[in-house]
């Protein structure tokens, strides 16, 4: 199994120095075979979890490995001859390891495998003076939007392309990985291509370290994004965003021209297609020094454009996450909590990231609840339907379940009015009024019954219809009595003749 490295390295001699696969796999040292799978490879999306049921035991060497990794790390600075061998490995674990009972061929594929990752370092600190057609730049701005009424302090991707001087954007809740894959993947796939190579700032969501001499060591899932496209990397020099001035300027010219006045809308998806249409346009301008059309310019971009891979990148993140005894679990280091569910308290759940949602998962990754994804300063977002269809069945539990405290005081002090034998009833009331409209109509409706002293479900549901069907309203009747009445027609019929008819009718019956 190669590392993403590995895999880099691959690719590159074939694709950008024109190697052939004998050629790759002697320099390599490996199979021919391993080469072509790698370069016929179309799919990089990092794998998605699998069922708890189906996962693979863990290794005997895993308590051993952070030890083994030492070894051969403290080898880099020891002459050749003096380094470690798979059987020196297995030899001092044996004598110097208590309980070590591992086989030394488990020893040897995982020595071999961590002696070729150790060995593989790329200078990628490449900075072309002239910027070729294909060549892109992408970066984040700040900016506000509304969706829906609702104000995000946002931020939007910028893809440019120096050439031309051509780009486009797209509106986004934040700055994360999920917001940058998914906004460079809309863009690709509307210019229909991909850029040769993308200039990028040392941005924590792609870089975790700048090694000496120019290099950069990249989170695992932009390497794979990275892969999936075939485009190159190329990062800026710490505190010099002046290298790549035509994205910094398109930054701040599609903010200027395409979100003022501050964009108002009902959907963010819908927005970013319109946002991509718009700056097509925008191209329908002169050059500013190079006496042409930017949109002329940019069918040269297009011209040079990578093609797009025949596999769609699954852009989203994956993770596991341990539940609190509420059910509740925090991301972005704790910054943010989720529920899950009462019936996953304090224990684990897998979760599914994108730009907009969190997708709660059990280990089997059947979906328990979704949510909006939270930014900013935002803290919590719960979703009580799962909690009050929960303890609707243990109403009797509710004090000591650790659910009353998590309701809002309103809730609580109406749930304390309620008797014992409608409890129960209440809350099951209470959890099918927020399957229908949300948890807020349930605590309005819970507000307008504590004010009207309701206490029973069925009263309960009467003032929730109430407040949420539109029943027309019908105008009063005049009555004056200066107005005619019109006139009165008195009934003249003698209605002791019904009566004897009626008990003759039931004497003959």
């Amino acid at each position: 199994m190669f590392t993403m490295d590995q895999v880099h390295t691959i690719r590159e001699l074939y694709y950008n120095q024109g190697l052939n696969l004998k050629e790759i796999a002697e320099k390599l040292n490996c199979d021919w075979r391993t080469v072509k799978k790698y370069v016929d490879q179309e799919d990089f999306s990092p794998p998605k979890p699998v069922p708890e049921s189906e996962v693979v035991h863990e290794s005997k060497l895993d308590p051993y490995k952070p030890t083994i990794d030492q070894w051969l790390m403290d080898d880099t600075k020891a002459p050749r001859k003096q380094r470690h061998t798979a059987k020196r490995v297995h030899r001092r674990l044996q004598k110097e390891v208590p309980g070590y009972n591992c086989s030394y061929r488990l020893v040897a594929d995982y020595v071999a495998k961590k002696k070729d990752e150790l060995r593989l370092r790329k200078n990628e600190n490449y900075l072309p003076l002239i910027h070729k057609p294909g060549e892109g730049q992408a970066d984040f701005g700040k900016l506000v939007f509304y969706e829906k009424g609702y104000k995000h302090e946002g931020k939007h991707l910028v893809l440019s392309f120096p050439y031309s001087n051509g780009g486009f954007l797209q509106l986004n809740y934040g700055e994360n990985m999920e917001c940058l894959l998914e906004g460079l993947q809309a863009m690709f796939e509307y210019v229909g291509g991909v850029p040769t190579e993308i200039w990028f700032d040392n941005t924590s969501t792609i870089v975790t370290e700048i090694i000496r001499g120019g290099g950069r060591n990249k989170t695992d899932r932009f390497v794979r994004f990275e892969e999936h496209y075939r485009f190159k990397s190329v990062f800026m020099n710490p505190e010099s965003g002046w290298e790549k001035g035509s994205v910094e300027n398109k930054v701040g010219y599609l903010r200027r021209n395409r979100c003022v006045p501050v964009p108002r809308f009902d959907s963010l998806v819908e927005k970013n297609k319109e946002l991509l249409s718009e700056c097509d346009e925008d191209m329908r301008r002169e050059h500013y020094d190079k006496s042409r059309l930017i949109s002329d310019l940019f069918q040269e971009d297009k011209a040079a454009l990578l093609p797009l891979p025949s596999v769609r990148f699954d852009t989203a993140g994956y993770g596991t996450a341990t539940t609190d005894k509420y059910g509740r679990f925090t991301l972005d280091d704790g910054k943010h909590r989720y529920s899950a569910s009462p019936e996953f308290c304090e224990k684990a759940i897998q979760y599914k990231l994108t730009s907009s949602e969190v997708v709660v998962m059990d280990m089997n990754l059947r979906e328990v609840v979704r949510h909006q994804r939270l930014y900013g300063d935002e803290k919590e977002r719960m979703d009580w339907l799962p909690y009050l269809k929960y303890i609707a069945r243990k109403p009797r539990s509710l004090r000591n379940s650790g659910i009353y405290d998590m309701m809002p005081e309103n809730m609580r002090r109406f749930m304390d009015t309620c008797g014992s034998a409608d409890r129960g009833k209440i809350l099951k009331a209470l959890s099918e009024l927020t399957d229908r409209t949300g948890f807020d109509s349930a605590l309005r409706t819970v507000d307008e019954a504590i004010h009207l002293q309701i206490k029973d479900p069925d009263s309960l549901k009467n003032l929730y219809r109430r407040l949420y069907t539109d029943v027309p309203v019908l105008q009063p009747l005049e009555s004056s009595l200066d107005k005619p009445l019109g006139r009165i027609i008195p009934l003249r019929n003698d209605l002791s003749v019904c009566d004897e008819a009626l008990r003759g009718g039931a004497q003959h019956g």
